[in-house]
């Protein structure tokens, strides 16, 4: 898979990049992950990118053309397939600009507090993709016409504001990166976590045993592995009850988990 970026501050996303995990995978080859400067682009002398907004208001806003020609210029280098987006965005106008490649249109996303809260089926989905462009924006945001464009979809990390689009397009890139194949050690170590199969991650404990005066659960001791499964499931789903019961609303469950879940509510409305 190849991720693109662009940002006002490739050196600030390539430094998180190149560490752990995921700067192991890009160190090996399993994933190819470029930053681009979108400064690189543009056409004013003072290698300006942002003006004052139209009708007045407080910050600057991204400027089309350097956001539009670096877009084009990833287009244009290399043919590997798009992901096939959602919503597909209008192809590129010329608007005499240099007409688009033939090549597939690579699938971007713009990270935006107006987007879709980022979930783990999507970064499945995105994770299947070939090759995915990320669009970091700053100041007061980009000039709605660019992002109509060329944008194949927004995203947001959560229902906050932050001063960039860098940091969500870094926690969409590790999300989406040790979901590839040899990024991780084995597949469990994605599919048994949070959010994979629609329920929260069971608790881990590690050495010592025993630590100020609590002791690990005894069923993690014994070695019985039936029992420990089943032990997991359960804590799966009590703590996502407890702590989200919303997404038990989608979650796969069988005769045995409701049921379980069913003994839990009714335990908890007798203690309250």
């Amino acid at each position: 898979m190849r991720i693109d970026i662009l940002t006002l501050f490739p050196e600030m996303c390539d430094r998180v990049l190149s560490e752990s995990v995921i700067g192991r995978a890009r160190a090996a080859g399993l994933v190819d992950l470029r930053c681009h400067n979108i400064r690189d682009y543009t056409k004013d002398k003072h290698n300006r990118v942002d003006d004052t907004p139209y009708g007045g208001g407080m910050g600057m806003v991204m400027q089309t053309q350097p956001i539009y020609d670096c877009y084009m210029s990833i287009w244009r280098d290399g043919e590997q397939p798009a992901c096939p987006p959602e919503t597909a965005a209008p192809s590129p106008a010329e608007d005499g600009e240099e007409a688009p490649p033939d090549t597939p249109k690579p699938h971007l996303i713009y990270l935006s507090p107006k987007g879709r809260v980022l979930t783990q089926q999507r970064v499945v989905e995105l994770a299947a993709c070939d090759r995915l462009v990320l669009l970091c924006g700053h100041y007061e945001g980009v000039d709605q016409r660019v992002l109509d464009e060329i944008v194949d979809e927004e995203i947001s990390i959560g229902d906050y504001v932050l001063t960039g689009g860098e940091l969500p397009a870094l926690v969409l890139t590790d999300a989406v990166c040790r979901m590839l194949p040899g990024v991780l050690a084995d597949t469990a170590c994605f599919t048994d976590e949070s959010h994979f199969a629609g329920l929260l991650e069971y608790p881990h404990y590690t050495r010592p045993a025993q630590w100020h005066g609590v002791e690990v659960p005894e069923v993690l001791l014994s070695g019985h592995h039936a029992n420990i499964e089943k032990w997991r499931r359960e804590a799966s789903l009590r703590i996502t009850l407890e702590k989200r019961p919303d997404l038990l609303e989608k979650a796969e469950l069988d005769k045995k988990d409701k049921a379980f879940l069913d003994a839990l509510r009714t335990r908890r409305g007798e203690e309250a």
